[in-house]
């Protein structure tokens, strides 16, 4: 019996860690609309975008995505280890070069929102 209940002490320790540690991650969703002309330039800026940005500290997800019907709508989504590495990801070269190139394209301004887990 006491065995059980000290294994479940470290299940659910391990389990709170986590939770800490998944509460103070930024969950980044931006949406990307551009004319459509653009719209392949635009996919492939963002590609090589995502494999800049997974290469920044920090950096726990990014995923880019396309919308099947307006192929000129994209969403990306992203997952840091918290806001410091947000913002510093921001400042890195590839993110203003990738803000630059996909700027003439652009049929709205960026739909950027923050998210955290709620505890």
């Amino acid at each position: 019996m006491i065995l059980a209940f000290a294994a479940l002490v470290l299940i659910s320790g391990g389990g709170r860690a986590r939770a800490q540690q998944a509460s103070q991650q930024l969950y980044v969703v931006t949406y990307i609309d551009v004319f459509p002309q653009f719209a392949a330039a635009t996919s492939a800026a963002l590609k090589q975008f995502a494999a800049d940005s997974l290469k920044d500290a920090g950096a726990v997800r990014f995923e880019v995505y396309k919308d099947v019907e307006r192929t000129n709508h994209f969403s990306v989504v992203e997952v840091w280890r918290d806001r410091a590495a947000y913002e510093a990801h921001l400042q890195q070269a590839h993110s203003k070069q990738f803000r630059e190139k996909i700027q003439p394209g652009m049929g709205s301004p960026f739909d950027e929102r923050l998210y955290n887990l709620v505890p």
